[in-house]
């Protein structure tokens, strides 16, 4: 099977060519017929397996074969995404697909100057990326219409939810035409999402390629147990020990990003870090060195989750596990990408076994586990299985306590010379929650 086969046009095929493309991935060919045809299109499918080309090419053929010249303030197709990051990523792909057809491309995001961005939009725009809240915003100031829409794409929707965006996104619905054409792609699609699909997509055609919430089979996974105190101690020596080159770290929060680059800086590392408050220019001058191996050790909150196609990245090590279990399964879709493999390592300690079992449960594996010679942890991380169970060992039942030669204990003479033993004592394991009880608002 071939992208011709498919019925694409030949300035497309030209466009694919170019780029490398050879034959369809599992969810293309399924995704491009579909959105071809018309049909509204739930899609879920593995990171890394060409889900962009997927509802992006066939989008650009439909705007090319049909409908008016787009009007001024106006777009024709809208796709939606999470992440300033992944704004840049997917709209680069649609510029790419698009260099021979008549048509015009833009993506708006926050954290730059609105200024530049309404006044592209005057001339209109066939084919606009975005991310919520500033949408919204060039809505409220007039600068976007959407009369003229035709297509709707919501990408990684599970994460817009998770970090907050369901009101920005209820308040886009209201002003959208009723009459369109919905997408929604994503690796993983949460209960909710799907509830939300169920309401917003007119007889949906649904893809699974791959089973769900089920990580790449080219990335290979393992766990290194330590102290939570030692991990940065932890992270230098494998770092030193593997010779690492290139290597993308997620941590936690923005402090933990910014602690660990200093460090790493002290010990004459070239490493650099992006999280949702650097400015969009800064984060984004670190992915372009980070990418062109400028710079060897980036760390980043889960903002890099997504939308990251960094060529042929050999490891992703999660500093941090994440609190809400999918984003397991897009930070190490960073790597093994397009058919390359890859690894993807995490410091584990045991605060963060109940995060652990979450994981194992939603990706139906139980991840092996390794202990670094003089990093061997002083708090045992609890077993897990990817049954969700925490195995907790049975304690060594207690012996009478001796309370001194020749004296009755419990009803028994103890000899003198007898020594007591008691189970050692167990240090409880704070329990963290897998999963937040409300939406995270987060910069996109």
């Amino acid at each position: 099977m071939t992208f011709a086969t498919l019925g694409l046009i030949e300035p497309l095929l030209r466009a694919l060519e170019t780029l490398g493309y050879q034959t369809p991935t599992p969810v293309q060919l399924q995704a491009i017929p579909a959105v071809l045809a018309g049909r509204d299109l739930m899609a879920a499918a593995q990171t890394g397996t060409g889900k962009t080309a997927g509802f992006a090419v066939p989008l650009l053929q439909l705007l090319t074969m049909e409908g008016p010249k787009v009007a001024s303030n106006s777009v024709r197709a809208l796709i939606l995404v999470p992440t300033r990051e992944l704004a840049e990523q997917v709209h680069e792909s649609v510029r790419q697909y698009a260099e021979h057809l008549p048509l015009s491309t833009y993506a708006v995001y926050g954290g730059v100057s609105i200024n530049p961005q309404m006044m592209k939009l005057r001339k209109g725009v066939d084919v606009l990326v975005a991310t919520p809240g500033r949408l919204l915003d060039l809505y409220r100031q007039k600068a976007l219409k959407f009369n003229q829409l035709q297509t709707l794409i919501l990408d990684e929707a599970d994460r817009m939810l998770d970090l907050g965006f369901s009101e920005e996104l209820g308040n886009i619905y209201r002003v959208l035409p009723k009459q369109r054409q919905t997408l929604l792609f994503s690796a993983t699609f949460s209960d909710a999402i799907r509830l939300l699909a169920g309401q917003m997509l007119n007889d949906p055609l649904s893809i699974e390629v791959s089973p769900r919430n089920v990580a790449a089979n080219t990335v290979k996974q393992w766990v290194v147990t330590v102290d939570k105190k030692r991990k940065p101690e932890l992270f230098s020596h494998l770092m030193r020990k593997n010779r690492w080159k290139q290597v993308l770290v997620f941590a936690k929060t923005r402090n933990g990003v910014d602690q660990l680059v200093e460090k790493l800086q002290g010990l004459g590392v070239n490493a650099d870090g992006i999280h949702g408050d650097k400015p969009q220019a800064t984060r984004q001058r670190a992915l372009d060195r980070f990418k062109a191996s400028e710079i060897q050790i980036l760390v980043a909150t889960d903002v890099a989750a997504r939308g990251l196609d960094i060529e042929d990245l050999p490891l992703v090590v999660n500093f941090d596990l994440p609190i809400v279990a999918e984003d397991y399964i897009h930070r190490i879709g960073r790597t093994g990408r397009a058919g390359a493999t890859g690894e993807a390592i995490s410091l584990v300690c045991a605060d963060e076994v109940n995060l652990l079992s979450a994981i194992e449960t939603l990706t139906r594996q139980t991840l092996t586990r390794h202990e670094e010679q003089d990093f061997e942890p002083e708090h045992r991380v609890p077993d897990t299985d990817a049954s969700g169970q925490v195995i907790k060992k049975p304690k060594k039942p207690k012996k009478p306590k001796v309370s001194g030669g020749g004296k009755r204990n419990l009803g028994k003479w103890v000899d003198s010379g007898e020594v007591a033993a008691e189970a050692p004592a167990i240090k409880p394991v704070r329990k963290v929650p897998v999963f937040n009880t409300g939406p995270r608002k987060r910069k996109p």
